[in-house]
């Protein structure tokens, strides 16, 4: 399933800020790592809201802006450890 089939196209520019974000966060110490996606989902609310209006429309995309940042994080991360698992193996 494509999740970007469900983000309307004025959302696209939340992903990668958010990606942006939760890297910076990842990197400071004092941010608990399950607090991150709790930040990023409060940020991606508010930035939907204040671009296209508090609506139904901007919190769910703003809810799967953050579901495809989080998601594509994770695939990305995952798969280079398994790259990195595989490799010491042989």
């Amino acid at each position: 399933m494509d999740l970007l089939q469900f983000l309307n196209e004025n959302y696209f520019f939340l992903v990668p800020v958010l990606w942006v974000i939760g890297y910076a966060l990842k990197q400071t110490p004092k941010v608990p790592d399950w607090a991150i996606i709790w930040v990023l989902f409060g940020l991606s609310l508010v930035l939907a809201g204040l671009g296209f209006g508090y609506t139904i429309e901007a919190i769910t995309n703003g809810i799967i802006a953050t579901g495809v940042a989080v998601f594509g994080q994770q695939a990305v991360k995952q798969l280079a450890e398994a790259k990195s698992l595989k490799s010491k193996k042989k």
